[in-house]
C-alpha cells in the first residue's frame, strides 16, 4: 500500500523547523519514507536543516531545493519549508546530481541521465524524474534539452529552478544531507503505474510581435533594431498602462515576454534594466526568436493551473491520484499576492482530495507527451503520483 504525506512548518529556527517536518512525517507514515522531497527558503542553515530531518526520518533519498514561497494543500507561506514524504511497493526511486551548470550544462545533464536505472533495462513502464536545478547559474534551456535527448524522450519531467526568496543572489539543490550550487538534482521514479506531468499558462500575445536582434544570454539587448526597453514603453503607451524605468518590476510582473515556438510560447519574466536599455530576463530567449508581450488575469493563472492538474491527473488513467508536487513561477505569485491562494485552490479540487506540495521557482521544468516542453517562466508544472 501507499503512503504519501505533505507536511509545511512555519518554524523559523533551521532545527526546530526539521524536528516539525520530521515529527509530521513520522506521524504520517507507519515507516521510514522511501523518499522526501523538500522545498525550503533561503532563511535556513540548509546543513543544520538536511542534516537534523535525514536523523530523525531515515529516508532511502532526500532531494529538494531552496526555494521562493512554499506550500502544501493544507498552508502556504514565505521564509517557510514544505515537503513531500512517501512510501510505495509501487514506485522505486534513486537520486542523481549533476554539477558545473554554468560550465557545461550539457554535460551536467548527461551526468544526471547516467545515473537513471530506467535506461538499463528494467521492467517498469513508466518512467519520470522531478528535477531541480540552480536557475541562476544559467543555461537552463540547454540543460532541459539535453535531458530529454539524452533520455530518448522515454521521461516525463517536472520541476523548477531553485529560488532564494525573490533575492535572485544565491539558490541551492538539495540531496541527502548537502546543498550544491551551480548544480541539478533529480529525483528518477518508475513505476508500474501510469505516472502524469501537466503544463498550463494563462496568458496570451497582447501587442505586436517583435524580433529579438541582439541577445547575451538572459539580457535582451535589442527588439527589432532598437533598445529593447523602448518595446515595453510603447507597449505601456498603447495599452494605458504605466511604465517606470527606474521600477520597471511592477510593469514587467504583467507584462512579461512569450518565446513564439510554432506551437505555443515559451514565457519569459521580464526582471530589470540596464543603463543601455537593456532587459534582463529569468530565462534566456534566442536571438532573432519571434516574441510578444503578453497579458493575463488573475483568473487565467488559476484556470491554467487547473487544467495542468487535470492533465496530470488524467494520465495516470483508472489510477487515482495519491499525491501531486506543483510548481510555479515566483513572479506568478509575487503579481497575484493574496490572489495566489485561489491557484492553489483550484490545483487542490482537480485533485480531488489527494495532497500536494510545492513552491514557487525561477523557471519551470515540463517534458510530457503532447504538451510543450522545454524550461519555462510563469508556468504552472504538476507532477501527479498514482495513489
Amino acid at each position: 500500500m501507499t503512503h504519501i504525506v505533505a507536511v509545511h512548518t512555519d518554524c523559523l529556527d533551521s532545527r526546530e523547523a526539521a524536528e516539525d517536518l520530521a515529527r509530521q512525517i513520522n506521524a504520517g507514515l507507519p515507516g521510514a519514507p522511501d523518499a522526501i522531497v523538500l522545498f525550503a527558503s533561503s532563511r535556513f542553515d540548509y546543513a543544520l536543516l538536511l542534516e537534523t530531518l535525514t536523523a530523525l526520518c531515515r529516508p532511502g533519498v532526500l532531494v529538494g531545493s531552496s526555494s521562493a514561497g512554499e506550500f502544501t494543500h493544507a498552508q502556504q507561506g514565505t521564509g517557510t519549508a514544505s515537503a513531500l514524504a512517501f512510501q510505495s511497493p509501487d514506485l522505486v526511486v534513486a537520486a542523481a546530481l549533476g554539477e558545473g551548470i554554468s560550465r557545461d550544462s550539457r554535460a551536467a545533464a548527461r551526468d544526471i541521465v547516467a545515473q537513471f536505472q530506467g535506461l538499463q533495462g528494467t521492467r517498469y513502464a513508466y518512467r519520470a524524474a522531478l528535477v531541480m536545478t540552480d536557475a541562476l547559474a544559467g543555461h537552463a534551456e540547454d540543460f532541459v534539452d539535453e535531458m530529454t535527448v539524452t533520455t530518448s524522450g522515454r521521461y516525463l519531467l517536472a520541476g523548477g529552478g531553485a529560488g532564494d526568496d525573490a533575492n535572485f543572489t544565491r539558490t541551492h539543490v538539495f540531496l541527502g544531507t548537502r546543498a550544491y550550487t551551480d548544480a541539478a538534482v533529480a529525483l528518477e521514479i518508475l513505476s508500474d503505474k501510469p505516472l502524469g506531468v501537466g503544463v498550463g499558462h494563462g496568458w496570451q500575445p497582447a501587442g505586436v510581435p517583435l524580433r529579438a536582434t541582439e541577445v547575451d544570454r538572459m539580457r535582451v539587448v535589442g527588439f527589432n533594431g532598437l533598445p529593447a526597453v523602448e518595446a515595453f514603453e510603447r507597449h505601456a503607451e498603447a495599452t494605458g498602462q504605466h511604465f517606470d524605468r527606474a521600477n520597471p518590476l511592477p510593469f514587467f510582473l504583467h507584462n512579461i515576454l512569450g518565446v513564439d515556438t510554432g506551437n505555443g510560447y515559451r514565457l519569459r519574466v521580464p526582471l530589470a534594466l540596464d543603463e543601455e536599455g537593456g532587459v534582463h530576463c529569468a530565462a534566456e530567449i534566442p536571438e532573432q526568436a519571434r516574441v510578444f508581450i503578453m497579458g493575463t488575469s488573475a483568473e487565467s493563472a488559476a484556470i491554467a493551473a487547473a487544467r495542468a492538474t487535470e492533465a496530470a491527473v488524467s494520465a495516470l488513467g483508472s489510477n487515482r491520484p495519491g499525491a501531486a508536487v506543483f510548481f510555479d513561477c515566483v513572479a506568478t505569485r509575487l503579481r497575484l499576492g493574496d490572489g495566489f491562494a485561489f491557484e492553489l485552490e483550484q490545483v487542490a479540487q482537480a485533485l480531488a482530495g489527494a495532497p500536494f506540495v510545492g513552491c514557487n521557482t525561477y523557471g519551470q521544468i515540463a517534458r510530457s507527451d503532447s504538451q510543450f516542453s522545454g524550461f519555462h517562466n510563469c508556468t504552472a508544472v504538476v507532477l501527479a503520483l498514482p495513489g
